[in-house]
């Protein structure tokens, strides 16, 4: 829900950082696997009980995220980047939450397994959505410089960081923030079915290719 806003403000600084790294010649896809193994240090620190050095690990992580498009749009953009992009982080985010579960399963491994149940929604209705997007030619004003349609929601990937950053500095209370956020990718997931039946039904979709998130 976010994102969008959270971009705008943060990109002069990211672009500040991307330019030089670009010149330099630091590709995108380094940095892209470089934030993936941050993440997963995360995710390791999480099931050993450092949450604090989870929590910058997993910001470090989030930076190397921003960074890979940044520098990419500085030299040339790939399908072999957005493919990486996508896929690593939808394993950090996944990694996250079973790293609670491992951390503490008496009380975190149902709550952990009901953010996961609730991220596989939002992720396929996500994707499912890009493919048929990317099918149609439609095109979102909302993300336009992203390699395949970005579909928001309550959820996205602000939120997402917010709900582990709040795990990590208050661990004793995942099982009910995870069950909060689970309530709201569920949200998410319904608002997305319904964005979806409006942009690929014949007799609601939109005659523009460029739509807006709404």
């Amino acid at each position: 829900m976010f994102d969008r806003f959270l971009l705008r403000l943060i990109q002069p600084a990211v672009l500040l950082l991307a330019r030089p790294m670009a010149a330099a010649g630091v590709r995108a896809n380094t940095l892209t696997w470089t934030g993936f193994a941050i993440g997963m240090l995360g995710a390791a620190l999480i099931t050993q009980e450092a949450f604090l050095p989870a929590l910058l690990a997993m910001a470090a992580s989030r930076l190397c995220d921003a960074l890979d498009g940044a520098v990419a749009r500085q030299t040339q953009p790939t399908d072999l980047g957005g493919f990486l992009d996508i896929t690593l982080d939808f394993v950090f985010y996944a990694s996250i939450p079973l790293a609670f579960a491992f951390a503490d399963p008496a009380r975190n491994a149902l709550a952990s397994a009901v953010v996961l149940a609730a991220f596989v929604g939002t992720a396929s209705s996500f994707l499912a959505f890009a493919a048929l997007a990317a099918k149609r030619g439609l095109h979102s004003l909302d993300y336009p410089d992203k390699s395949f349609y970005f579909l928001g929601g309550l959820t996205e990937g602000t939120e997402t960081l917010a709900f582990f950053a709040a795990a990590c500095v208050w661990p004793d209370c995942f099982a009910p923030l995870a069950y909060g956020f689970a309530a709201l990718c569920a949200l998410t997931l319904v608002s997305r079915l319904v964005w979806g039946m409006r942009a690929f039904d014949s007799a609601l979709a939109p005659l523009s290719s460029e739509i807006r998130n709404d």
